[in-house]
């Protein structure tokens, strides 16, 4: 088994051995924030599987920081045969970042965000959706890193419901959470292979428009226990029922 301690670095590509150099923004905070050193080691990372664990030959810092770097073992993971896509409607404030954040480090395969009826941020058309869908995909690099997991969740653009709805078809199965259905996650029989669609709605709640749209697409409404979970929690707690229903923790 890898080093579950060592720091993770994203680089564009991964050598399987000899030397390579991290650079850019990745080399600036191995050198100014993590103080890496000569001799010491970490893992990098492609997000797409590959990773190799090096030590550091050389430390340029500064503005143009670069780290030369040989590498000891290199290793490839596969993604889970059952990948988990979230659908996570848009939140006010940073709740959608702490979605992001929380289900990364949970194990989420991919990120939808879906602009709910009842979603408060509305993520309009133009430099501030685009800002804030970049907010959202460096929340999910960055709480990839902190896991130390080998696959960074790509984050989509957003979808409306009708969207959604077809987006339905392509996966194995599409469960939609909600607190006042009679089923249960623990209900249902889960597929070992393909995608499983999760959608969480916003704070306000799915409106019974969108519950009927994503039934009649296919979704099964179903809740996870006896209270009612915050939308920048539910993901990750159904991701921990569904690695353990599953094999994805196997």
């Amino acid at each position: 088994m890898p080093d579950t301690t060592l720091p993770v670095f994203l680089a564009g590509t991964v050598p399987a051995s000899g030397r390579t150099v991290l650079d850019g923004e990745e080399a600036r905070h191995a050198a100014t924030v993590r103080r890496l050193r000569v001799g010491e080691r970490l893992v990098l990372s492609d997000g797409a599987g590959a990773m190799a664990r090096c030590v550091v030959e050389a430390v340029q810092p500064g503005r143009d920081a670069a780290l030369t770097l040989t590498v000891e073992e290199s290793w490839t993971e596969d993604p889970p045969a059952l990948r988990v896509v979230l659908a996570q409607a848009l939140a006010k404030g940073d709740r959608g970042e702490l979605a992001v954040e929380l289900a990364t480090e949970a194990g989420v395969d991919a990120v939808v965000p879906w602009r709910a009826a009842r979603s408060v941020a509305k993520w309009e058309d133009g430099g501030r959706g685009d800002k804030a869908l970049a907010r959202w995909r460096t929340t999910a690099r960055a709480a990839a890193k902190q896991a130390r997991r080998a696959h960074v969740p790509a984050v989509t653009e957003p979808v409306t419901t009708r969207e959604l709805a077809g987006l339905i078809a392509t996966t194995s199965l599409a469960v939609v959470l909600e607190s006042d259905v009679p089923d249960r996650l623990t209900d249902l029989t889960l597929p070992d292979t393909g995608d499983l669609l999760l959608v969480v709605g916003p704070e306000g709640g799915i409106t019974d428009d969108e519950l009927t749209t994503l039934r009649e697409a296919g979704a099964q409404a179903v809740r996870l226990g006896t209270t009612v979970l915050r939308t920048s929690t539910a993901a990750a707690v159904a991701l921990g029922a569904l690695g353990a229903l599953t094999t994805r923790w196997r």
